[in-house]
């Protein structure tokens, strides 16, 4: 049986649909600004997301990095989600390439609290950076595919508009928030400045992330993609994968979502197994085992399910569009025999 891969939902292959895509593309140079394939990829994208422009990168990482940089100045403070993807998996970028100040603000699951937002931001002196810039995470990774609600989300960026600040979206997963909340990518993005997104994770391309935002600051982002050696080429190969997966992908997010809950169900009350079915919302399921997490993965893995440990006693399983019902019931049954 060919394994259940539920390390994360970036292992996916590309359909037939999407390798027919690829090879029917029309493609030019992207530096030169005549991959008209590319072009399409970021009209619909900035369209998708109710955006005025957009622009095709290679990684989330370098979408977000390039945000904080075109927010910014040097020494400015910048708050993150006190266990965001750009503070924990971004290999330090906010102060290498940005030079910022980076302060977390707590939360619960993955949600702040807009009067802990007000408490950290600081007005630039003498003596003090400027808080310039709020970095939100929606849905958030470490807090399990979280979803923010769109009133909460509101409410950040009306505290940023009143601070004079820029409110940015870590939007890997936002199609999964929206698909989740029943609305639309355009009302989960409103307020925001900016925003990436991910075309390599749920959405099943194979490589690629969108950055969008203004027109005047997607010229910003171009100069800053250009400086990290993000030029692309013949791009619109790949540009054409994430516009099948933009026009057909993102619906069928629920059916991860339906299949994420009843593989934490059928976890939950396992003996040596639990899942806090109250914040199950997306994709990820989040397994607390007695046994360290290390040692469920291996076990896993020789009953063909991969999995992440995420933490010392926490093994994270994402569900993907390779992963059908009948992996999730394998997968059941295999927690059932390990418990």
């Amino acid at each position: 049986m060919k394994p259940v891969d539920l390390r994360s939902d970036t292992v996916t292959r590309p359909t037939a649909a999407m390798m027919s895509a690829m090879a029917n593309a029309v493609v030019g140079d992207d530096v030169l600004g005549d991959d008209p394939t590319v072009i399409e990829l970021e009209r619909l994208s900035a369209e998708t997301v109710g955006m005025e422009a957009a622009l095709f990168l290679c990684s989330g990482t370098m979408g977000n990095q390039i945000a904080l940089a075109c927010h910014t100045e040097r020494g400015d403070c910048a708050l993150f989600e006190e266990n965001a993807h750009m503070l924990q998996y971004e290999v330090g970028g906010p102060g290498i390439i940005a030079q910022v100040v980076c302060k977390g603000v707590p939360s619960h699951l993955g949600v702040l609290d807009p009067a802990d937002i007000k408490s950290r931001i600081m007005v630039g002196n003498l003596h003090t950076p400027a808080t310039t810039v709020l970095c939100i995470e929606n849905t958030n990774n470490r807090a399990g595919g979280s979803v923010i609600p769109i009133e909460i989300t509101n409410q950040y960026a009306d505290i940023c508009k009143s601070s004079g600040m820029k409110l940015h979206l870590d939007g890997a997963r936002v199609f999964n928030a929206a698909v989740a909340q029943g609305i639309t990518p355009k009302e989960v993005c409103t307020g925001f400045d900016s925003l990436s997104f991910c075309l390599s994770k749920g959405l099943g391309a194979p490589v690629g992330s969108v950055l969008c935002g203004t027109a005047e600051f997607i010229n910003r982002a171009k100069k800053w993609r250009k400086r990290l050696g993000g030029g692309w080429r013949q791009a619109g190969y790949l540009a054409a994968c994430g516009i099948y997966a933009l026009q057909n992908n993102i619906d069928r997010l629920d059916e991860d979502h339906r299949r994420a809950r009843a593989l934490a169900e059928g976890i939950q009350g396992l003996k040596n197994f639990k899942v806090d079915l109250s914040a199950q919302s997306t994709n990820f399921v989040m397994v607390e085992s007695t046994e360290p997490a290390v040692v469920i993965c291996k076990k896993l893995e020789a009953h063909g399910v991969l999995a992440l440990p995420f933490g010392e006693h926490r093994v994270r399983c994402v569900l993907h569009l390779d992963i059908d019902d009948a992996g999730v019931e394998h997968t059941v049954k295999t927690f059932r025999e390990l418990s």
